[in-house]
């Protein structure tokens, strides 16, 4: 059955589009918190989590039919967009920033032989990642600045069929956002001639962000004509594409829409705009470590009690060896002085 959900936070709000029955979403107004936002998406999927998820808007659905593919947007720089009405709607609470990593890694490990699609992609930060069958899928894909610019002013883009209205195709700022919808319709466009890789039994996962119509607010102001022509622009691209992504999975797909003005938190990793043309500051420049896994102390365990075996191993052999009696514990010599006796 089809799951098509579109997940959006406008402002503080976190929209369910579409659903299938075999994933139910609540009518009510339960705020959610956003770093749980990855932990929806991974359950809806099937998936455990490590922190068990009270949250009241999700309930149990049919376990034994799942998604096969889950699309998250992020959308920065909106309070909230005019998306359609038909969904569920829930507030957000902390607004922080997250990522799918722990999606992508339950897949990875539970398909690890069926090669699934994985998709991560932020346009404005050249910031892509691909693994699996996605590297043959979306290997035409336009990741850098370069290729987006040059791919809007093909034959084939959307400027030959997108009304503009205030928008420019001269202004730096619109082309960036126009380049982030047509990353959004190429996505679609390449996996239509890879129709089989939606109809296998391997979830797949993408994840985009788009920061175009931030940068749209920041150069024009919010309450501009650009910014309206670009929030209705964007609504109806994400639209689109939902629709699109709904129907080449054969209904069977997750597609999530999370639009956030700010993100709440102090301690968010420094990224190049695209609007910048160099970055002085480091990703980390305090050097400090990646935080564990916490399949770690697993591991640990058994690379530690691995290498104790096989060092006890080598004492015990070569202790034995050492104190070996050749004429009476080698087979060797002993067949050698029977033939010496007979001869």
């Amino acid at each position: 059955q089809l799951f098509c959900l579109f997940l959006g936070v406008c402002g503080d709000e976190f929209s369910v589009l579409r659903s299938p029955q075999s994933v139910v979403f609540r009518d009510g107004s339960w705020p959610i918190p956003g770093e749980r936002i990855p932990d929806v998406a991974a359950l809806s999927m099937g998936f455990s989590v490590e922190d068990d998820l009270s949250w009241p808007g999700l309930a149990v659905g049919d376990l034994f039919h799942r998604p096969r593919a889950t699309v998250l947007v992020t959308v920065k720089g909106v309070d909230k967009l005019a998306l359609p009405v038909k969904g569920v709607s829930y507030p957000i609470e902390n607004a922080v920033p997250f990522s799918l990593d722990s999606v992508a890694n339950a897949i990875h490990t539970l398909f690890s032989e069926e090669t699934p699609v994985v998709l991560q992609l932020a346009p404005s930060e050249e910031r892509v990642y691909m693994v699996g069958k996605a590297n043959s899928v979306f290997e035409d894909l336009s990741v850098t600045l370069r290729q987006l610019r040059n791919r809007l002013f093909q034959d084939n883009s959307i400027l030959s069929s997108l009304p503009l209205n205030s928008l420019s195709r001269n202004n730096e700022v619109d082309l960036l956002f126009l380049s982030e919808l047509q990353v959004l319709h190429d996505i679609a466009s390449l996996l239509s001639r890879h129709k089989h890789l939606a109809k296998d039994h391997s979830p797949d996962l993408y994840s985009l962000e788009l920061a175009g119509l931030e940068e749209v607010g920041k150069r024009y102001g919010e309450d501009s004509q650009q910014f309206k022509d670009a929030s209705q622009i964007l609504v109806d691209s994400l639209q689109k594409f939902a629709d699109e992504m709904f129907n080449l999975y054969s209904g069977n797909a997750v597609v999530e829409v999370v639009a956030v003005k700010a993100f709440n938190s102090p301690l968010t990793r420094k990224t190049r705009s695209i609007l910048q043309s160099s970055q002085s500051e480091t990703e980390n420049p305090y050097n400090l470590a990646y935080p564990y896994n916490y399949n770690y102390s697993v591991i640990f365990n058994i690379i530690l009690w691995m290498m104790i075996g096989l060092a006890l191993a080598v004492i015990v052999i070569s202790y034995n060896l050492w104190n070996m009696d050749p004429g009476y514990d080698s087979i060797i010599y002993r067949m050698t002085n029977q033939k010496i006796r007979m001869d």
